[in-house]
């Protein structure tokens, strides 16, 4: 069994970025909802209480039982958990003056704090906030200030919990990092969560799981089922049998290089060209959600076609990773999202699911892709929607519209890898709209299509920033367009952040 360290998700916005940091130390960790400790694991070293957007006064507070917890296991409150805590031992929690928001300091240290070990004063914080500590119960200590919070971190004395009113998991608090392998320390944990551990013990517990089964998986391209689909193909080799459908809305020749790409690591893949299929079963349709649902049936007919073609299989291989496996529930425990990569599967596939990377995060796919050895245009490729170009065209598509976008999207991303920026973004793509604009080119006017240019920084996709690119880079890439691409003659850049705007435009 794997050891753990347990965070208990109080609805921050930031819990799924405690467990990266966790996880960026070697340590493997697992988040559940607030009320769902698993007090049957005998591998839990330590429990984390995350933040919240509530106030631990309110009534609509999320509440949990620390009782079988706190004593049993080192605790560690981040803001609200630090809060909730103090709260329910006893002490007062207020709303404060003024919302406490931003970067602070560390004014008084108890350097004996094993928590604290390694922080100095002067240590940059940040704070996120609107209630205060304003008095501790009789066994908690004070051992961290700045000069407007007093109880900015506490021990609880003859006991290993500790809280913290600001936020060690974001990249503003300097010592964050330090402070949550110091609590990783006091927990004990050996730390040897790594890519190759997780691929050695993946790997044997795929080959027992699957035996001599065949699994058949539906590529996109993308990272999450590439690697997923290297994993397998390392655990039982030619009993995976790869399906990649190409409906017309990849990106320009992008079916043949992945092809190249998967055959070249030894993978069986089936290529199914269907583009035209597509193509008929979306002309006319302009509404985004009539478009996705189209493709993703079209998708699922194809793949059930072709797997219909193989005989005996008995499992579906998929690229969930741990944010699907999170977002999928509340922290109520209702269900309000589904992940299945295919979009969902026929009743009469009759399948068993295998996804063997449900316990990752992004940044550690890539990881577990690059000690696998695999080509870094695969691991570092950028996000790319399943409905693939087909949300990006407005409008209703056509093979035309997909050429003119292909062709577009092709220089707006081959200039940003001959500048050295594509790595610097989260992702990145151009948007075809469908208004027309008046030009001149030469001695004549034009009537013809805009195209838009979409960047973005990101650590996760739930919030994104736009990219700020070089002016000199734009203008280039607006040049190439409007020069070398018949039918535009209009560039725009899109300066929207996430939110409130989406990072894709459909």
């Amino acid at each position: 069994m794997q050891e753990k360290i347990i965070i208990l998700d109080f609805g921050s916005q930031t819990t799924q970025l405690i467990g990266r940091r966790i996880r960026e130390l070697n340590m493997y960790c697992e988040i559940v909802p607030y009320n769902k400790f698993p007090h049957d694991d005998t591998d839990v070293k330590g429990v984390i209480l995350s933040g919240s957007p509530y106030s631990v006064y309110d009534s609509t507070a999320f509440k949990a039982d620390l009782s079988e917890i706190r004593g049993k296991y080192p605790v560690l409150g981040i803001c609200y958990g630090a809060q909730f805590m103090a709260y329910t031992s006893g002490g007062n929690v207020e709303s404060a003056n003024t919302r406490e928001y931003g970067r602070a300091n560390l004014t008084f240290i108890d350097n004996q704090d094993p928590l604290l070990k390694g922080i100095n004063i002067g240590s940059q914080i940040w704070m996120s906030h609107g209630d205060t500590i304003t008095v501790l119960p009789e066994n908690f200590k004070i051992t961290a200030s700045t000069d407007d919070v007093k109880a900015a971190a506490y021990h609880v004395e003859n006991e290993n919990t500790w809280g913290v009113q600001f936020h060690p998991e974001v990249f503003h608090t300097t010592d964050g990092t330090k402070l949550l392998e110091n609590f990783l320390n006091i927990c004990g944990c050996i730390k040897d969560w790594t890519p190759a551990s997780f691929i050695e013990s993946t790997v044997d517990q795929l080959k027992k799981k699957l035996g001599d089964d065949k699994v058949i998986l539906a590529l996109s391209g993308g990272v999450d089922s590439s690697v997923t689909a290297v994993l397998l193909n390392k655990a039982i080799g030619k009993k995976l049998t790869c399906i990649f459908v190409d409906h017309g809305l990849l990106r320009k020749n992008e079916f043949e290089k992945v092809m190249q790409a998967y055959e070249s690591l030894g993978l069986n893949v089936i290529g199914v060209n269907a583009k035209d299929r597509f193509y008929a079963e979306l002309a006319g349709v302009s509404e985004p959600e009539k478009k996705r649902k189209i493709i993703g049936k079209g998708f699922i007919d194809v793949f059930d076609e072709e797997a219909n073609k193989l005989k005996n299989v008995k499992w579906l291989g998929q690229g969930t990773i741990y944010p699907d496996v999170i977002e999928s529930l509340s922290i109520t425990g209702t269900t309000i999202k589904s992940h299945h990569n295919v979009g969902g599967l026929p009743k009469d596939m009759d399948l068993k699911l295998v996804e063997p990377l449900r316990s990752l995060f992004k940044d550690e796919v890539r990881r577990v892709g690059r000690e696998l050895g695999m080509p870094e245009h695969l691991i570092k490729r950028h996000p790319f929607p399943g409905p693939g170009l087909g949300i990006r065209i407005l409008g209703d598509i056509t093979p035309e519209k997909v050429r003119v976008l292909q062709e577009a999207d092709d220089i707006y991303i081959s200039l940003m890898h001959e500048w050295g920026l594509y790595d610097n973004v989260w992702q990145a793509g151009a948007i075809l709209l469908p208004i027309h604009s008046v030009g001149v080119m030469g001695d004549e006017r034009t009537y013809e299509n805009t195209v838009a240019l979409r960047a973005v920084t990101s650590a996760d996709a739930m919030t994104a920033d736009w990219a700020q690119l070089p002016y000199e880079f734009l203008a280039k890439v607006s040049n190439e367009i409007i020069n070398k691409v018949k039918g535009v003659n209009r560039v725009v850049y899109d300066i929207s952040s996430k939110p409130p705007a989406t990072i894709e435009w459909e």
